[in-house]
């Protein structure tokens, strides 16, 4: 799976990429990632790439020829194009696993100051994602939410940690993963609940069951 980032600020996305799990699995060839900068297709030689909205009002918009130009600069490794917008639907888990199920490579568009000229939602992308409820500077940081947790899913990427992916948060929708415990079984006083320290396996699956948490929806 190839992911493309088109951003402003390449170096946020490098970054993030240059250590931990993911910089194992690039180095591994699990995944691909290509770092667009939108201001390589900017339409002066300042490389603005966004103007003042018609009809007036506070801010300003990016501009839809860049953000064209890029697009088809990617070609037909593009695969479903993201943009990142407080108005999207609201990225779960389930969508995650949509996007990793689905063959296709990623294009996600960071979204940065008041929007996008519309037009850009009209013609140019496939769906619109929001990481939550909330308002950030730029949309840097939700693409890297929406990639790391496709790449995550890619056989490989957790190395012989996959067992793990089975039986963590939300991979059933609205159920959280149990309370657990490491050693030492008693810190300050705090105990390690017995039964998690029997070795009775089917009493400790009963006991992850019943404490499972439920995500309370909005």
């Amino acid at each position: 799976m190839l992911i493309n980032f088109l951003t402003l600020f390449p170096e946020k996305i490098r970054s993030y990429f240059e250590s931990g799990l993911p910089r194992k699995a690039l180095d591994n060839k699990i995944f691909e990632i290509k770092i667009i900068n939108l201001r390589d297709f900017s339409e002066d030689k300042f490389g603005r790439v966004d103007d003042t909205v018609y009809g007036g009002g506070p801010g300003m918009l990016l501009k839809v020829a860049p953000i064209d130009r890029a697009l088809k600069s990617i070609g037909e490794e593009k695969g479903m194009v993201l943009l990142t917008s407080p108005a999207g639907e609201i990225y779960t888990q389930g969508l995650a696993t949509e996007f990793k199920n689905s063959g296709n490579n990623i294009t996600i568009i960071s979204g940065y100051y008041e929007g996008v000229d519309h037009r850009v939602r009209e013609y140019l992308v496939d769906r619109e994602v929001s990481i939550g409820n909330f308002v950030l500077s730029s949309g840097d940081l939700p693409a890297l939410c929406i990639a790391d947790s496709v790449i995550r899913l890619i056989p490989g990427f957790m190395g012989g940690g996959s067992d793990s992916l089975s039986d963590e948060s939300h991979n059933v929708e609205g159920v959280l993963e149990y309370p657990q415990y490491t050693k030492p079984e008693s810190y300050n006083g705090w105990i390690v609940p017995e039964v998690l320290r029997s070795g009775n396996h089917s009493e400790i699956k009963k006991w992850n069951e019943k404490n499972r948490k439920t995500q309370i929806p909005e």
